[in-house]
């Protein structure tokens, strides 16, 4: 966990992309000196199966539901923010519509479906997929964030991610956001998680005024 620098404006939690690193993934790239200079703790952990963590024992939102209760432990009732990338923010979609403690969520690189996202990305499974389709319908209903972006519960939502992702499509992007009425940053010519390094000033930008807007007003604004 890293504090905050000043006044305490609330806690964000962090989940990172599909990559062996977990955690280390934000240390790049701003995300964490940027919540802290505004004036937010920040909590990081890894995913099962990535960084220093054990094997997985179901899906990825039960890790979630964990760090949110170590977060919810260390935030002493500060309001809560969550910044979900790539896989870390599709399991904060199935999270979020269930439980819904997050105050502003930001989605950066989410495709609205594994499978779907894993039938462009990775065409040597596509058996499986077919079959994983056919069969096991009601599992592949819940895993479409589709179902998931309306109920959120969060009073401001973001999207980000790139034109030329080509695991997730512009449009599915605009759905997402249409869905969950949310704020939409489309990086142009950018492709997946790289979004952040095409526009670095833009996406943190967006980030902390999605988070400004859900947490609440700015140092030395009264509540409304």
């Amino acid at each position: 966990a890293d504090r905050s620098r000043g006044k305490e404006r609330g806690a964000v939690l962090l989940a990172h992309p599909w990559l062996e690193w977990g955690q280390a993934y934000f240390h790049r790239r701003g995300r964490i000196e940027a919540l802290r200079a505004a004036g937010y703790h920040v909590l990081t952990f890894d995913l099962s199966g990535f960084g220093g963590s054990a094997p997985p024992k179901g899906f990825w939102d039960r890790d979630l539901e964990d760090a949110l209760g170590a977060l919810v432990a260390r935030a002493g009732g500060l309001p809560l923010g969550f910044w979900g990338v790539s896989s870390g923010g599709y399991w904060g979609h199935v999270l979020m519509s269930r439980r819904t403690p997050f105050c502003a969520a930001v989605f950066e690189d989410v495709s609205p479906h594994l499978i779907e996202w894993s039938w462009r990305q990775a065409p040597a499974g596509r058996l499986f997929y077919l079959i994983f389709r056919t069969f096991m319908r009601r599992a592949y209903t819940y895993l479409d964030l589709r179902r998931h972006a309306g109920a959120l519960g969060a009073r401001a939502v973001a999207y980000i991610g790139g034109t030329d992702d080509p695991g997730i499509p512009a449009a599915d992007h605009r759905r997402l956001a249409e869905l969950a009425q949310a704020e939409l940053l489309l990086v142009p010519g950018a492709g997946h998680l790289a979004a952040i390094k095409n526009a670095n000033a833009e996406v943190l930008a967006l980030a902390l005024a999605t988070l400004e807007k859900g947490l609440g007003p700015s140092l030395g604004e009264p509540r409304a």
